[in-house]
């Protein structure tokens, strides 16, 4: 009896635990990886005399011509200077998280993600009401007597919009990892005359490496992609990566070029991950993204 229900299973694909995941393959397959192949196939090709498809190198090249370079180079010192802002806001709201009772910490982890289900797009617009030379905040300055301040279109508004959309996002694995820590290696090194400075720095920060790990992940690579903000809220003159990959496809037709500056990106957001899986042990990024 037992040899025929076994037969009969190996013989019928839909029963057992793998076909639950088939819809889940087929979404794979569908969604991520055959626009991947897409994106490759258009990186390494050209239309030629006659409409010819043809492999070419070219399109990789003059995505590393200097003019491309250069907004590269800003859009990482853009991103770099969000995701440090991130951490040293980001790691002292989590550990004073972990230190409060559990009903109040969840309050306020609550509204930290609260802005986080409003759509992208508004939290950025509503910001640009707010700095606008009209807007809430010069009206207050002119109310108590001083002179408006140019807030929009500067380098300040594309930094401060970094980091309000993606400070969630630096706090949430590092205090996944402070809840999870335990607390007996702090005590144990107070013990052997370390003080609260010497704990901090050779206990507590080495505890929490994959959770600032994970954040820095999760904040740095949004940062170096993205153009809503830097459109909004800086204009043209702040024109980082995410806004010329935008640009090739949407307004100039240029998929294949596109295409390159993409693939150039995907190597950058793997090399990343690789990091993200060697530090994170317990995997408090993945989780969280």
């Amino acid at each position: 009896m037992k040899q025929a229900l076994h037969k009969n299973k190996m013989n019928n694909p839909f029963v057992g635990s793998r076909a639950f995941a088939l819809p889940y393959y087929a979404w794979l397959a569908i969604f991520i990886i055959a626009p991947l192949i897409l994106i490759v196939l258009y990186a390494f090709t050209r239309t030629g005399s006659g409409g010819v498809t043809v492999l070419t190198m070219e399109n990789i090249v003059n995505a590393f011509s200097p003019t491309y370079m250069t907004v590269f180079g800003r859009s990482a010192l853009y991103a770099l200077a969000a995701t440090a802002i991130c951490l040293a806001l980001g790691y002292p709201v989590a550990y004073l998280l972990s230190k409060m009772k559990a009903n109040r910490a969840a309050i306020i982890s609550i509204l930290f993600i609260l802005p986080m289900w409003m759509n992208f797009l508004l939290r950025t617009y509503a910001w640009r009401a707010l700095l606008d030379n009209s807007g809430i905040i010069n009206q207050l300055l002119m109310a108590i007597g001083l002179e408006p301040v140019q807030f929009l279109y500067t380098g300040g508004a594309v930094l401060f919009g970094l980091v309000y959309n993606f400070l969630p996002f630096m706090i949430l694995p590092i205090y996944s990892v402070f809840q999870k820590m335990d607390t007996s290696y702090a005590i144990a090194a107070q013990d052997l005359g370390a003080n609260r400075w010497q704990t901090f720095w050779k206990v507590t920060v080495p505890l929490t490496k994959s959770g600032i790990i994970s954040g820095i992940t999760m904040v740095f690579m949004p940062a170096m992609t993205t153009f809503v903000i830097t459109r909004l809220l800086g204009g043209s003159h702040f024109m980082m990566y995410g806004d010329v990959i935008e640009m090739q496809f949407l307004l100039m037709s240029e998929w294949n070029f596109g295409s390159a500056l993409a693939v150039i990106m995907l190597l950058l957001t793997i090399i990343f991950m690789w990091v993200m899986r060697k530090y994170d042990k317990e995997g408090e990024g993945a989780a969280l993204m």
